[in-house]
């Protein structure tokens, strides 16, 4: 089934966006880790989605044919171009809020990549074969840690609760369908969003059972990032991240 350029393009965009953004945050606590093992462990998951990221950038290059490399993808757009959920862009706020933040992202992104090895897109199934070894692992890492801090101390029960109520908000997005995703589905290079939240659901009742943490309905589900329009942390964030391509340019990875 032909689909327009476009639509490609976009679905491209936002997942590479995702995994930038998610990759660029975690990366801010190199150095700042709370122990050795977790100063290793979180850049390498840093390092697995930005892996992840320039590779779909190069792809929606080749699709857009405008002539666009990944750097020029990835650095060198405004803020309103940028097409990542709302969830990835959010401060690290404490160590809590980043490990629920990585689990939310990685119990979405599993179904999906297994789902999207079977893509009628050889690209997109050649990435995902990869992605969903790795994101498997994200699990569990995130997972063995909510768990520790839910079933911890009093304050470390405290501040992953309080991590998801904050989180909350930003949840709904992930599993949003519009034009671009209900033709990726159709074509069968993806799968709708909406189908994930079962597999979602269950990896996240689980580690949460475990954890003794209660799932919070959020009220006024916060969206937007797929159409462009962020929060104010992004325009702080993307000041760091392009600086050194704007500052020398043409740099290359």
């Amino acid at each position: 089934m032909a689909i327009p350029r476009d639509h490609l393009a976009t679905f491209l965009l936002r997942l590479a966006d995702d995994h930038l953004i998610l990759g660029h945050r975690l990366s801010e606590w190199c150095g700042h880790a709370p122990m050795l093992e977790e100063d290793l462990a979180m850049p390498n998951i840093a390092l697995d989605l930005i892996g992840q990221a320039r590779v779909l950038y190069q792809y929606a290059g080749e699709v857009e044919g405008r002539g666009h490399s990944e750097d020029d993808l990835a650095y060198l757009r405004r803020e309103r171009e940028y097409l990542n959920c709302l969830m990835v862009e959010r401060p690290n706020g404490d160590f809590a809020h980043t490990m629920l933040r990585q689990l939310w992202f990685a119990a979405f992104m599993h179904p999906f990549w297994e789902k999207a090895s079977a893509s009628s897109d050889e690209t997109i199934s050649g990435i995902a074969a990869k992605a969903v070894k790795e994101v498997a692992y994200h699990i569990r890492h995130c997972g063995e840690w909510v768990i520790r801090l839910g079933d911890g101390t009093e304050e470390s029960a405290a501040r992953m609760q309080a991590a998801v109520e904050a989180l909350a908000p930003y949840l709904d997005e992930l599993f949003e369908v519009d034009e671009v995703s209900d033709a990726m589905a159709a074509a069968g290079i993806a799968p709708d969003p909406a189908s994930l939240r079962p597999a979602f659901d269950a990896t996240v009742s689980r580690i949460f059972a475990e954890a003794f943490l209660e799932m919070p309905s959020a009220a006024w589900p916060q969206t937007g990032g797929r159409g462009g329009r962020h929060g104010e942390a992004m325009g702080y964030l993307l000041a760091d991240l392009q600086y050194m391509q704007r500052t020398y340019p043409g740099a290359v990875w």
